[in-house]
């Protein structure tokens, strides 16, 4: 865990909340009152949740959005979220960098980041005035876990007057060091922004040599990776294909590009589903977290959806029950050094200003 981010106990979250007191644990059974109110959030995910399943986490929707109101909350659902989660008690639903820009712009007194760490330390960053929570203080990121901002002043040293530009997917400790930050839609436009013929790259390789395809600006790279992207192989595509005629195959740019070099279509997360709400292929597979193809299922489902399914360990962490708890005993509360958030934030707003 990044020393930027301080994840308090719930011992010291209500030393430093006293405005705010754990709530009493509402009751949580499945009863025929709970049934009826519930019944609008179940035909969301219909499609996607058993009728088995759906008496545990019906109680669960009910607490949390009554909870919300009591504490003026908003609750961040990033798209790897399962789907009770992402449909049934997310007020902002996308990418990580979407969730911070809409949570600042609502009036809510809490966050609560349904996703991983560097996820809720950007909210906190857009958002400073408001206490944000993540219900799994261990929700990391090996991608934001691979480079530390000591690694990013090692290499302005070893590549002097070269700028920077980092991925969102990055702690703040990281995003301070950097020249600007950029997402997997708009890392073209903003490596030539710059308007400099060389620029560093980080930390996810896949993403920089795939941004080197698309401009004549030179990328250094440095060997970050996400863990659920990078297993994948060109040879699982073209088995897919093979079992599945007529499939479409669309991924993600922090997969290895000779996967991207077999599919049909690739593009950031918001790229992605856009891409099948607008095409409604009949059949479908989304090269990412499996977890995003049953979100984008629920919404459209004419299509036939094939999931490769590699599962994110750590946004898997965040679940119904742990949010409950955040929002009864406001933790776990996420906070950036005073000294380096100034900084940090100043890397994502340079991104978020950029023209066009």
């Amino acid at each position: 865990m990044t020393a930027d981010l301080q994840i308090e106990t719930r011992a010291q979250t209500a030393q430093s909340l006293p405005a705010y007191k754990p709530l009493e644990r509402p009751e949580l059974e499945y009863t025929p009152e709970v049934a009826r109110e519930m019944a609008p959030y179940y035909e969301r995910v219909k499609n996607v949740i058993p009728p088995v399943e759906w008496p545990f986490f019906a109680p669960y929707v009910k607490a949390i959005n009554d909870l919300k109101k009591e504490r003026n909350a908003v609750i961040l659902a990033h798209n790897y979220m399962t789907p009770e989660v992402f449909h049934c008690v997310g007020d902002i639903v996308g990418d990580s960098l979407q969730l911070a820009r809409e949570a600042a712009k609502t009036d809510a007194d809490v966050i609560v980041q349904c996703g991983v760490h560097f996820m809720a330390e950007t909210a906190k960053l857009l958002s400073p005035e408001k206490t944000v929570l993540i219900p799994d203080a261990g929700a990391g990121c090996s991608l934001a876990e691979s480079i530390t901002g000591e690694d990013i002043r090692k290499l302005r040293l070893q590549y002097p007057g070269i700028p920077v530009v980092t991925y969102v997917n990055t702690s703040a400790d990281v995003k301070a060091e950097t020249d600007i930050c950029c997402t997997s839609s708009n890392a073209v436009q903003v490596v030539e922004s710059l308007g400099v013929p060389e620029v560093i790259c980080l930390p996810d390789e896949y993403l920089a040599l795939n941004i080197a395809r698309q401009t004549n600006v030179k990328i250094i790279t440095y060997k970050g990776h996400c863990e659920v992207h990078e297993r994948f192989t060109p040879q699982e595509l073209r088995d897919y294909r093979a079992a599945h005629p007529g499939i479409s195959i669309i991924a993600h740019p922090e997969c290895p590009p000779e996967v991207l070099d077999e599919a049909d279509f690739s593009g950031s997360t918001s790229g992605m589903i856009n891409w099948v709400k607008t095409n409604r292929p009949p059949k479908v597979m989304m090269v990412t977290e499996c977890s995003m193809s049953d979100n984008v299922a629920a919404e459209v489902p004419d299509v036939d959806f094939i999931r490769p399914c590699n599962l994110c360990p750590h946004m898997k962490k965040i679940t119904l029950p742990k949010i409950l708890d955040s929002l009864l005993y406001m933790k776990d509360e996420v906070v950036v050094d005073p000294q380096i958030a100034p900084r940090a934030r100043a890397a994502v707003e340079r991104m978020i200003n950029l023209p066009g």
